[in-house]
């Protein structure tokens, strides 16, 4: 079974390929913008540097979120797209989930957000948005990823975990809302 994993809920875009419980592949590059253009690039490369077609894939993990709300959107419309053109299953893993897999259950999984705020899940509880230094007093210590970390080969092994499972379409994981608003001008008057 071969697993393409990747996200670009952060400002990277990583991506990594699994395949009978090892890793075959993995790759991040570090980038604020530009996600969108370099996600598709980025895994046909590393297909084509396994010796692998889009067709070998049994199923594609995605990074759900939290984080960035475009960045996620990229990657679960990619993924979402990908799964439907090749008739394979697309698998959402939240970060929280990639957290708890990678570093243990030793804290509370955590994900920073702007304006000194962090997502915070605690147990089987909804995943919510906290001040950081509140969050510092739910008793237990936060886990963030380490720096540099890569999310994508995680995204996979959970994903190939949960292959044989009924697995939903993934959806972003928003815990609030996004920061845009609609232009409180008036629209322009339409002259006739």
């Amino acid at each position: 079974m071969i697993v393409l994993g990747f996200d670009t809920s952060a400002a990277h875009v990583a991506a990594a390929l699994w395949r009978g419980g090892k890793l075959l592949a993995e790759q991040r590059e570090e980038m604020s913008r530009g996600q969108a253009e370099r996600l598709m690039v980025m895994l046909e490369d590393m297909l084509v540097e396994q010796n692998l077609k889009w067709s070998d894939l049994d199923a594609i993990g995605v990074g759900v979120g939290p984080g960035n709300f475009t960045g996620i959107r990229v990657s679960v419309s990619a993924a979402r797209g990908l799964a439907l053109g090749l008739d394979i299953q697309a698998i959402g893993v939240n970060q929280f989930d990639v957290i708890k897999t990678a570093l243990g259950g030793h804290g509370l999984p955590s994900v920073s957000a702007p304006q000194d705020k962090v997502y915070v899940q605690e147990g089987d509880k909804a995943p919510r948005l906290m001040d950081l230094n509140d969050a510092r007093t739910l008793g237990r210590p936060l886990l963030f990823e380490p720096e540099e970390f890569n999310p994508a080969p995680t995204i996979a092994q959970i994903a190939a975990d949960r292959i044989e499972e009924t697995n939903a379409r993934p959806a972003p994981l928003y815990i609030k809302s996004a920061d845009a608003a609609p232009a409180r001008d008036a629209p322009p008057r339409i002259i006739q």
